[in-house]
């Protein structure tokens, strides 16, 4: 099971690198045209290098959960019974998945409801649904990703040596 959460969180990451490059490569292609006489600045420049950004930020932070790199507090950790510790992060995890569904939930809706009326000023023909979609997509790789940490904690504890 482990290896489809790492080829989940390694597909990803290549989407998030994918997007950054689209980033830079659309803000070097502004920053060229705006010097070059003659040559027009794309219109849809500037909403494609937002929804991208939009993109990469909502599904890093899923990723940043599964190697527990957000911020956390753990000044307490050494105090506390392992017992306590183990449920405490038990508790977090469900609070953050249960968060992470509401993301679906709320997401696919808003983004469905909103999303679907409205279009890129630079591009009619887009919908906003795609500027609204990394919300529940977000939520749905941080619910999946919780779940893998939730049965991590709840497993049984190895001894190590």
């Amino acid at each position: 099971m482990k290896q489809v959460f790492n080829r989940v969180y390694q597909c990803i990451m290549i989407l998030c690198k994918i997007f950054l490059i689209i980033e830079i490569l659309i803000a070097a292609l502004v920053v060229v045209t705006r010097y070059l006489p003659g040559i027009v600045v794309p219109t849809w420049s500037e909403e494609t290098i937002l929804t991208c950004m939009i993109y990469m930020a909502m599904l890093s932070a899923a990723l940043g959960l599964r190697r527990n790199a957000h911020i956390r507090m753990t000044v307490f950790d050494r105090l506390l019974p392992k017992a306590t510790v183990k449920a405490l992060d038990l508790f977090g995890c469900v609070a953050v998945l249960a968060f992470a569904l509401a993301m679906v939930y709320y997401g696919w809706n808003f983004a469905v409801t909103m999303g679907m009326k409205g279009a890129y000023a630079s591009m009619p023909v887009i919908s906003k649904f795609w500027l609204y979609f990394p919300i529940p997509l977000s939520g749905l790789v941080t619910a999946l990703f919780e779940v893998e940490q939730i049965c991590c904690l709840a497993g049984p504890e190895r001894e190590e040596g």
